[in-house]
C-alpha cells in the first residue's frame, strides 16, 4: 500500500509516511461533532475532520470542516458513512496487538479503523465566547457577579442528572484532554458542583446569599427567643456589675457628693391682713424693745409708740430697775436705737410712759376698745421674750374681767397693781411686758403684764416657768386713761370709794375695816362712801351686780372706773343687805 494518499490540487498531503520504528506525533482530540468514517483503500489514504485527523501537520488552506464521506477523494468510490477512521487518541497499541509503535499503523503498512463513537448530544444553549457565568470562567473584562448557590437538590426541584448522559453533562467549551493511551485509566475523584443539579425552571425558591435555605417561621421565633434570653442574661450581668461598682463607689465616698432636694417656688410675700402675717407685718414698726439699766439692777420689756411726738407706753416694773438715775434705751423694729426719758408711772395701774427724742418717721400703734372683745376671739402678743426681739405669738382672749394682783416684793403694799385683765393662751414670757396684744384688725386691745407660773409667781419677772398658757393684759380702755394723764400730768388718778378695807379678812366679800392704818376712822369723812351711807364692818357683796369675794376684787372693780363714775353697791349688815350708790372720788397715784 502507498505510503500517503494524492492530495488535492491545492492542498499539502493529509499525513506523511511513517518509516518503520518511528512512531508519529499524536494530534488532540477535539471534543466537536463527531467524525466522518471513511473507507479505506489501496489506493486512496483516509482523512479525518480538522482536529481529530491523524496527522497534526496536515493542513487545508479551506476551513477547519470535517470532509464528508459522499465526496470523492482522488477519483475514489464513497463508503458506507457510520465509520471513522480511529483519532490518534483512540488508538491503543495494547489494544491493536498488530501495531507496532502506537500510531495505527500496522506491520503491513495499512491503517486500522477507528471503532465507532457513541454520538454525542448538542448542548441545550450556543457556545458562550464570553464564558459568562454559570456557564463559563469569569471573563477578562469584569469580575464574576455574585450567584445564589442552592444547598439540595431537593430544595431546587428534582434531581435531573440522571436523565442526561454522561457525555451531555460535560460542557462543550471543557478545554480537550490531551491525547494519550487509550487503555484504562484511573477513575478520577468527583468534585461536587451544585450548578450540575441546578434547574432554572425549577418552582422558586428562598435562597441566602450564602447558599443555604431561609430558616422558617418557627425557626425564627426560636432565634428571636435564644436572643431575647440571651440579651437578658447579658443585660442582667451587666446591671449586676455596674451596680456593684457604683455600690462600691458610693459606700467609699459616703455616698453622692451633692444633694439636691425638691423645694417649692417663691410665693408672692403678701399675706391677707387679717391672718398672724398680716397683723404681724402691720404692727412690728411700732412696737420696741426696752434695755434699761440702773445702779443696781437691770432688765429687758417691750413697748409700743403712741404718738408720733414720740410717747411710748409700757409696764411700770419694766422701767423700775432704772429708779431716779438709770438710762433707759429704745431699739426699734428696724434696728435703731435711742435714749428715752420717763414722762409718768404708776405702780398701781403698773403702766409708765417714755419718750424718745430726735426720731423721725415713727408709726403710732392704733388703739381699739377692750370693751367690745369677746371670749374666743382669735389674739396676737408681739414682745421680746429673753431680749429676743420682735418675737410674735398667738392665742385667743380665754377670759374677761379677771381680777389679778402683781407685784408686792416690798411687802408694804406700794407696789402692788391691781388689774381686772384680759386672759389669753397667746404664750407670753418674761420680756413681753409692756408690749402689745392685738386683734385681728392689728389694733391693740391689751398691754401684757403678768403670767400665772407653775411655781405660783404671777409677775413677769418674778415667774421663773415661763408660760403655761395664762397670760394677762391690762385692757387698752383703762391703760388709754392712764397714759393720757401721765402725759398731760405726769401723774395718774385712780378711782376711789373713801373707805379702808380688812385685807385680812377671809369671808365672802370685802368687809370694811374698823379702823384705818393710821388709827382714824375706816370711813373717810365726807367721802364718797360715808355720803352713801356705808359704816365700818360693812360686808361689800357686789359691785354694779358683779359679785365680788374678797378686797383685791373690791378693789380692782373699782379703778376699772374712772373717778367721778356712779358705781352701785350692795351691802350686808347685821345679816341684812342693802344697795347704795356713790360717786368714785379721786386720789393721787405715785
Amino acid at each position: 500500500m502507498p505510503d500517503s494518499a494524492p492530495a488535492r490540487p491545492g492542498q499539502a498531503p493529509d499525513s506523511a509516511p511513517a518509516r518503520p520504528g518511528q512512531a508519529r506525533e499524536p494530534a488532540p482530540a477535539y471534543p466537536g461533532p463527531a467524525q466522518e468514517p471513511v473507507t479505506a483503500d489501496s489506493g486512496s489514504a483516509p482523512r479525518s475532520a480538522p482536529g481529530g485527523g491523524l496527522d497534526p501537520d496536515a493542513g487545508s488552506d479551506g476551513p477547519s470542516h470535517g470532509v464528508e464521506v459522499g465526496e470523492a477523494v482522488d477519483g475514489a468510490p464513497e463508503e458506507p458513512s457510520g465509520v471513522a477512521l480511529a483519532a490518534p487518541h483512540s488508538l491503543d497499541p495494547a489494544a491493536s496487538p498488530s501495531t507496532v509503535d502506537g500510531t495505527g499503523v500496522r506491520e503491513d503498512g495499512d491503517y486500522e479503523l477507528a471503532r465507532p463513537a457513541v454520538a454525542r448530544p448538542e448542548p441545550l444553549h450556543a457556545s458562550d465566547p464570553y464564558s459568562t457565568p454559570p456557564y463559563g470562567h469569569p471573563g477578562p473584562w469584569a469580575p464574576a457577579p455574585p450567584v445564589q448557590h442552592p444547598t439540595a437538590p431537593h430544595a431546587q426541584g428534582p434531581d435531573l442528572s440522571a436523565a442526561i448522559p454522561a457525555q451531555a453533562q460535560t460542557s462543550p467549551l471543557d478545554s480537550p484532554a490531551p491525547a494519550g493511551p487509550s487503555g484504562p485509566q484511573p477513575p478520577e475523584e468527583a468534585v461536587p458542583d451544585p450548578w450540575r443539579n441546578y434547574d432554572p425552571w425549577a418552582a422558586p425558591a428562598p435562597l441566602q446569599q450564602n447558599g443555604g435555605a431561609v430558616p422558617t417561621v418557627t425557626q425564627r421565633r426560636r432565634r428571636t427567643r435564644r436572643t431575647l434570653v440571651l440579651g437578658a442574661v447579658v443585660l442582667a450581668l451587666v446591671s449586676g456589675g455596674v451596680g456593684g461598682v457604683v455600690g462600691a463607689y458610693m459606700q467609699r465616698n459616703e455616698g453622692v457628693t451633692k444633694v439636691e432636694l425638691p423645694q417649692a417656688a417663691e410665693e408672692a410675700p403678701g399675706r391677707p391682713a387679717d391672718s398672724v402675717a398680716g397683723i404681724a407685718a402691720h404692727a412690728l414698726p411700732s412696737v420696741v424693745t426696752l434695755h434699761v439699766k440702773g445702779s443696781e439692777e437691770e432688765g429687758t420689756g417691750t413697748g409700743f409708740v403712741l404718738d408720733g411726738r414720740g410717747h411710748i407706753l409700757t409696764n411700770n416694773h419694766v422701767i423700775e430697775p432704772a429708779g431716779d438715775s438709770g438710762e433707759i434705751s429704745v431699739t426699734f423694729s428696724g434696728g435703731e436705737s435711742a435714749k428715752a426719758k420717763l414722762v409718768g408711772h404708776d405702780s398701781g395701774y403698773d403702766l409708765a410712759v417714755v419718750k424718745v427724742t430726735g426720731v423721725s418717721g415713727l408709726t403710732p400703734m392704733p388703739l381699739g376698745n377692750s370693751d367690745s372683745v369677746q371670749v374666743g376671739d382669735p389674739v396676737v402678743a408681739i414682745g421680746a421674750p429673753f431680749d429676743l426681739a420682735n418675737t410674735v405669738t398667738s392665742g385667743i382672749i380665754s377670759a374677761k374681767e379677771r381680777p389679778i394682783t402683781a407685784g408686792g416684793e416690798k411687802g408694804d403694799g406700794t407696789d402692788v397693781s391691781y388689774v381686772d385683765a384680759l386672759q389669753t393662751d397667746a404664750p407670753i414670757n418674761p420680756g413681753n411686758s409692756g408690749g402689745p396684744l392685738l386683734d385681728s384688725r392689728a389694733r391693740v386691745i391689751g398691754i401684757n403684764s403678768a403670767i400665772r407660773s407653775a411655781d405660783n409667781g404671777s409677775d413677769l419677772e418674778s415667774g421663773q416657768a415661763g408660760s403655761i398658757g395664762l397670760g394677762f393684759a391690762i385692757p387698752v380702755n383703762q391703760a388709754k386713761r392712764v397714759a393720757e394723764e401721765l402725759i398731760n400730768t405726769g401723774r395718774a388718778t385712780h378711782p376711789v370709794i373713801g373707805v379702808t378695807l380688812d385685807m385680812n379678812y377671809t369671808g365672802d366679800g370685802a368687809r370694811v375695816a374698823a379702823k384705818a392704818a393710821d388709827g382714824g376712822p375706816a370711813v373717810s369723812p365726807r367721802g364718797p362712801g360715808a355720803e352713801a351711807g356705808v359704816k365700818a364692818g360693812d360686808v361689800i357683796t357686789e359691785v354694779d351686780g358683779t359679785r365680788v369675794h374678797s378686797g383685791e376684787e373690791l378693789i380692782v372693780r373699782t379703778r376699772a372706773h374712772r373717778p367721778g363714775d356712779h358705781l352701785g353697791l350692795t351691802l350686808r349688815r347685821g345679816g341684812a343687805e342693802r344697795t347704795v350708790t356713790l360717786v368714785l372720788g379721786s386720789a393721787d397715784g405715785d
